[in-house]
């Protein structure tokens, strides 16, 4: 069974001529990280959207849980987790009475909030008003928010975005751990670092449409591009220049270069997922 499906799905804001979505037919499997990729106004939110039940008049089919959305009412958010890219915090409240005012909300078993943001680095702000937080602080408090009733699905937007580096791999530590339990996760990112270290699959979301669905590692396989880079001196500066790795035995200013005895170190480097993205879509990440 799919955790989430979507079947030729399209939308259309109102007043817009624009087609948001065109078109969409993916699946998300029990227990992966399923990547949606691709730069601001590309569709992931509106996607993401219309399979929280936040956008209803769409056309085509999406199903979460084995049940299309439109038939799940309030009830869905019993079973999923979502994580907005811009936080919905109270900021007159601490961060333990928004987690607990959230956590109301549901029913059954749910974790505790000092643990929660313990997971993220932010336990000692747990009594303080969350308008003194900084925006990364606010961003992991947003994050764990949906942590709360232990979600069998979770949605994050962004999960990395306006933070620093160090909180930034605490919060991937938190998603990994989540999915070595069993929780399946439809994260939405441009983000391709975060992409490649997360997601078992991805799909690559450019104008509303989705060019490829596939894992990080056979899109780089067959898409990407090996190259060597060598690290050279000119006239005493350090300088760089890449390499393809096919044929560099006849590749004349690579030879030219290692003929000049200046060079100060040569290694090999695999494409990255946003030069994947780069050659499947010809759009940047921005």
């Amino acid at each position: 069974m799919s955790v989430i499906r979507a079947e030729g799905l399209e939308y259309t804001y109102h007043g817009s001529d624009h087609q948001a979505l065109k078109g969409l037919d993916f699946e998300v499997q029990p227990g992966e990280v399923f990547g949606f990729l691709g730069p601001s106004g590309a569709g992931k939110t509106t996607t993401q959207k219309i399979l929280t039940g936040l956008l209803d008049d769409y056309e085509g089919g999406a199903t979460v849980l084995d049940r299309p959305v439109v038939e799940w009412g309030s009830d869905l958010y019993r079973h999923i987790g979502v994580s907005p890219e811009t936080p919905t915090l109270y900021q007159k409240l601490t961060g333990r009475e928004n987690l607990e005012l959230f956590g109301s909300l549901y029913g059954g078993h749910k974790r505790d909030p000092l643990e929660l943001l313990d997971t993220v680095g932010i336990a000692d702000a747990v009594d303080r008003r969350v308008g003194t937080y900084s925006k990364g602080m606010q961003m992991r408090l947003n994050f764990v928010r949906a942590l709360l009733h232990h979600p069998e699905l979770l949605f994050l937007d962004e999960p990395t975005g306006g933070i620093d580096p160090s909180s930034a791999r605490d919060v991937m530590g938190v998603i990994e751990s989540l999915r070595d339990k069993g929780t399946t996760v439809f994260l939405t990112t441009h983000d391709m670092t975060v992409a490649d270290r997360l997601c078992d699959r991805v799909a690559f979301i450019v104008n509303g449409a989705l060019p490829v669905v596939d894992t990080p590692r056979q899109l780089k396989i067959a898409h990407g591009q090996q190259r060597v880079r060598v690290e050279y001196r000119d006239e005493g500066e350090l300088l760089s220049q890449e390499f393809p790795l096919d044929d560099l035995g006849t590749n004349d200013a690579f030879q030219d270069l290692l003929a000049r005895n200046e060079v100060e170190t040569i290694h090999s480097e695999e494409a990255t997922l946003a030069d994947v993205f780069i050659e499947i879509t010809g759009e940047t990440l921005q």
